[in-house]
């Protein structure tokens, strides 16, 4: 046999017997390995049996601590249901126990009421019979001894009111007039200016009694010019080197006193001339109005007013009541009004303004219809002064009721300027005339005996009759008497009404 079959039958059953032996271990690896696949899969099936096992376990133990919980809460509930229950028939015993408490209540109480209701008609039974006794008795009925009884009530309180109101009235007029005092006296002391009273006639001298012919001239021709020219009347009798210039009109009698003395220096006194000197005195006692105005502003120190106000306030440089200048009073009116102002917190500028204008309206009340206030107040209104400098003017004699503090200061210091000693004077004449009317206005009053003005008409003492007015009519009637003094007269200041009785008792009243 050829060899190299040989080799091929050689090399093919060692590779069948290789393939054998290959298919023999790889059979026997297989078997190794689904034996341990089914060892992991038994040990894996029983793994997944415990924690199933367990699992369920854990369900168990829950559901049995739910279980428990919710015992625990029924439990609980139940209890609370319980205290409830016993809280509940708590109640219902309290409430009944309550309900027959006040069954018990309202049967007391009506007891009571049909206990009271029996009592008030018998005291209304009672009150009757007493009342029929004592009108029996006393032989007047129930509403006689009612107003019987009212009246005198009404006469004790009515004396008891007027000892308060004396009380309270002393007591705020004795702290009014410390403080009233210390201020007017600070004010007082810090004006201390001078006082000339000035006549309200115009008097020019000339060098000899012959120039008195000239003056008057043929047939008077030459004094019926003057006089035609300046609305004046001269005045020329025995005294020896005066002319008087009389005139209504204060500003007319300054210019008519220029024009005479200019005259008199220049000697030629003829009509023409006459006419010419009153045109150059008119414009010279012009210029003199408005610087006085503006002098009256700066010494005033108030601030720049309308020219035909400044013009206005000039005019009174030429104006007297009862001798005083009213120019000079306006002047130291405002001062005074400052200080008071200042004294008190009062507005300074309006106060010191309103003391100034207040008299504006005499430089023209004799030309024109209407008190002095009034006329001021229109002229301050129309050229633009403030609103509270007009209220100051138009009720600084309370035509106007004044409605503000500065309204107030102005009348003060108005009044201090006017009271102060040697700023007016009177005729005697006037004097006792305003005297005699104080005493009148007194005596009119029923119950007074006696009445005297002393101490210059600053105060006005009465003497009543005791058996008429007792110690409160005395302070009525005090009262009464200067309410009436103010409605009917004028006066400065204030004045003091003292109402005496026999018995010593007194009432004052300002």
């Amino acid at each position: 046999m050829d060899p190299v079959i040989l080799a091929i039958l050689a090399a093919v059953a060692g590779l069948a017997a290789g393939g054998a032996a290959t298919f023999l271990v790889t059979r026997s690896g297989a078997n190794n390995i689904v034996a341990q696949a089914r060892e992991r899969a038994r040990l894996a099936g029983e793994e997944a049996e415990q924690r199933a096992r367990a699992a369920e376990l854990d369900a168990e133990k829950r559901a049995i601590e739910r279980r428990e919980v919710l015992d625990k809460e029924i439990n609980e509930r139940r209890a609370e249901l319980t205290r409830a229950e016993r809280r509940l028939e708590q109640r219902e015993t309290t409430l009944e126990r309550r309900g027959e408490t006040l069954e018990r209540s309202e049967q007391s109480l009506r007891d009571r009421t049909a206990a009271i209701e029996r009592t008030e008609r018998e005291a209304e039974e009672a009150r009757a019979t007493s009342r029929a006794e004592l009108e029996r008795v006393a032989g007047l009925t129930a509403e006689q001894a009612r107003e019987e009884l009212l009246a005198r009530l009404d006469d004790e309180l009515r004396e008891e009111s007027g000892r308060r109101v004396r009380a309270m009235e002393v007591s705020a007029r004795n702290e009014a007039d410390v403080r009233a005092r210390k201020v007017l006296a600070t004010v007082m002391q810090r004006i201390t200016s001078d006082i000339t009273a000035e006549t309200t006639v115009s008097v020019v001298p000339i060098p000899s009694d012959e120039l008195k012919g000239r003056i008057i001239g043929r047939e008077g021709r030459n004094i019926r010019a003057f006089e035609a020219a300046t609305g004046c009347d001269l005045i020329i009798d025995d005294t020896p080197e005066v002319v008087t210039v009389s005139g209504f009109d204060p500003v007319r009698r300054e210019i008519a006193r220029v024009a005479l003395a200019r005259l008199l220096q220049d000697g030629r006194i003829q009509p023409t001339r006459i006419e010419e000197a009153v045109d150059r005195a008119r414009s010279e006692v012009d210029e003199m109005i408005d610087q006085a105005g503006r002098q009256a502003m700066v010494d005033a120190d108030v601030p720049a007013l309308h020219p035909e106000v400044v013009k206005t306030l000039g005019r009174l440089r030429f104006r007297f009541s009862y001798g005083q200048n009213q120019l000079r009073h306006c002047i130291e009116t405002s001062w005074l009004a400052a200080a008071l102002a200042t004294e008190i917190g009062a507005n300074v500028e309006v106060c010191r303004m309103g003391g100034l204008l207040h008299d504006l309206g005499k430089a023209v009340d004799r030309e024109m219809e209407g008190t002095h206030a009034s006329l001021g107040a229109e002229i301050a209104k129309r050229f633009g002064v403030p609103r509270e400098v007009v209220h100051c003017i138009e009720a600084h004699h309370e035509e106007v009721r004044p409605e503000t503090v500065e309204a107030l200061v102005v009348i003060c210091a108005d009044a201090m300027s006017g009271s102060r000693p040697g700023a007016r004077r009177e005729s005697a004449e006037d004097y006792i005339r305003r005297l005699e009317a104080l005493e009148s206005i007194a005596n009119s009053f029923e119950g007074v005996d006696q009445s005297f003005a002393i101490q210059a008409g600053r105060e006005v003492r009465i003497i009543v009759k005791p058996d008429r007015v007792d110690d409160a009519g005395a302070m009525r009637l005090a009262r009464d008497v200067s309410k009436k003094i103010e409605e009917s007269m004028q006066y400065p200041g204030e004045i003091r009404v003292t109402v005496v009785r026999e018995t010593r008792a007194s009432a004052v009243a300002h």
